[in-house]
Formats: structure tokens, sequence, C-alpha cells
């Protein structure tokens, strides 16, 4: 995948702006990365925005700035010689998808149905736009094209906010969610930065709906294992469930037959996108534990991070 897009897709949220006037735009720029979301797509509904995608883009290198709300190839060119690094269409403007093309610059055209994805397909396009997202089916819609277009990946945007964004993040098919909740106008008017930094916050963990999956604990050995599921079994009816390297004493307590990663065991944090959750904690220096990944068609289903938590590994798992 473009390495532009990639990047789009492991943030995982673009915030759908609209400035009046390029003053804001730097602050604004820097409350998204404050907040975990390094991306800010800059609408062309105000002349604000040539001039806010080049004062963002010039001041603030580690945010994705790009353009949306682009109709024509004339606004286009304005958008990328100021700087924008992708481009987004709430329809799909054949030529100014062929402009971007042209110059290797990832565009975003948006498709509401299978006719659109097509069209897409035929320009060469790993991704498109799904909006109106909530008026043309939500999920339900984007479920229906996994099937005939499993290669394609969508950011679903309009009909979206922090209720309803972990049920958009968990599909395989689903690049980013983009959205304009975490920079609502009144809070970028009045130069409310801590709130919008705030809102961009909760929408992150929002977007990964981090939850305990299950406690693992290292038993010394397979007898060990045995004895201490019995003893869950025991005082708490908790039924045990064997596996080949370990017994389930219920669904949220293992216990393994050899001792295993992390001093004591390890914690397991369900999230909707393994993938994404790893690019999160890379974010913050903590690395992944690669030969500990287990992939399903073609996904990560879960990985180690090399961190322990009180003597506890945290494994990660696909809701």
């Amino acid at each position: 995948m473009d390495p532009v897009l990639q990047r789009v897709g492991e943030i995982g949220l673009v915030p759908v702006i609209r400035l009046d006037s390029p003053r804001n735009a730097v602050s604004l720029g820097r409350s998204l990365v404050a907040g975990g979301i390094p991306v800010a797509e800059v609408t062309f509904r105000t002349d604000a925005a040539e001039e806010s995608i080049r004062a963002m883009s010039s001041e603030i290198p580690e945010l994705l700035v790009g353009a949306g709300t682009v109709l024509t190839v004339a606004q286009a060119a304005k958008a990328i010689a100021a700087g924008a690094k992708f481009i987004v269409s709430p329809a799909f403007v054949e030529e100014v998808v062929d402009y971007c093309l042209e110059r290797n610059v990832p565009v975003l055209p948006a498709i509401v149905n299978p006719d659109g994805v097509a069209k897409g397909l035929a320009k060469g396009l790993e991704a498109l736009k799904f909006f109106p997202a909530g008026a043309a089916g939500g999920t339900t819609m984007l479920d229906a094209l996994a099937g005939p277009f499993g290669s394609m990946k969508f950011v679903p945007t309009g009909g979206i906010d922090a209720s309803n964004l972990s049920n958009f993040a968990r599909r395989p098919n689903v690049l980013a969610i983009g959205g304009s909740w975490m920079v609502k106008q009144d809070l970028v008017e009045a130069g409310n930065w801590s709130a919008v930094e705030q809102l961009c916050r909760d929408a992150v963990f929002a977007l990964h709906d981090f939850a305990f999956a299950h406690l693992g604990i290292n038993g010394e050995d397979e007898a060990a294992c045995r004895t201490l599921a019995g003893t869950f079994e025991r005082l708490f009816n908790l039924s045990p469930k064997e596996g080949k390297g370990s017994i389930f004493a219920g669904n949220r307590i293992e216990i393994t037959k050899t001792p295993n990663r992390g001093e004591k065991g390890h914690l397991a944090l369900r999230c909707n996108q393994v993938e994404r959750a790893v690019a999160y904690f890379a974010g913050m220096g903590i690395a992944a534990r690669p030969e500990t990944a287990r992939s399903d068609k073609g996904m990560l289903k879960a990985i180690y991070l090399d961190l322990e938590l009180g003597g506890f590994a945290l494994h990660l798992i696909k809701a």
C-alpha cells in the first residue's frame, strides 16, 4: 500500500477540518498531534483552506496534512502545491482522480455502492472514501462490499462519532474513519485547544476499544497447571477447558502448562485491530514481538508487546 495511506491506516482516524481563517491552523494541528491523531483533512469549503494547509505542512512536520472536499483539478493543484500529501473528494470526479494519480498523490474519491468501487478498482486505487457512511448503509454496506471487493479499503465518513466509532473500526476493510466530532467548530473558533486535544484522545481510545480479555498465569509444569485449574473449578465453579499448552478456567483465566512469557504470566487485552494497536504502542516507544504474531487470512490476530506490567507480559488479541 502507498506509504501515506499506510500511515493513515496506522493512525486510524482522519479529522475533517473546516477553517474560516488560517490563523487557527497551526494551533489546531498541534492539538491534533498532542491528542494522538497526527493527521488532518483540511476541507476546501472556505477560502482559508490553501493557506491553512501550507501553514500546517510547514510548521508541523509530524502532522500528515491532506485536503478534503476537493471537486476540481484547480483545487487539487492548489492543495498539492500547498503541501497536501493526500486528496479526498466527496464524489468520484475522474479528472481529479487522474490528476492525482499522474502525480503519485494518494486520492480518496467517495463512493456509496459497488459501481463506485468498480470505478476505483479500474483506476488502480487501493482505498476509497465511503460517504455518507451513515446514510449509505454503514457497517452493513461495508460488510456487503467486503465479499466481492476483498482487496479494497474504505474510509467511512458521515454519521460517525464516538458512540459508534468502534463498530466501524473493527471491520477489516476499514482503513480509517473520518469525522469532525473531535474538531468541533465552536471549539476551534474559540481556540479551546485543550478541549480539542481531549476529544482527540477520547476518539483514539474509542478507536482501539481496549478491553480485558483474560489473565494468563504461568504454571511451573503440567501437574501444577492441572492442580491450579482444579482449584479454580472447585472454588468458583469455573469449568476447565484444555488446550495444547494451557488450561482455561472459565473464559478469563488461563494457566500455562510450562512457564511462558512474563515473569508471572500475561495480560491479554482485546482491541479492534491488532495492527493499528501495534502502531499506537510503537508511537510510545513500545515495540511488538514479531516472533509471537499469529495471523489468519492475512490479518494479525494476536501478538505480544515487549512490555511487562507488574510481572505480566502484555498480549494483544483481536476482538
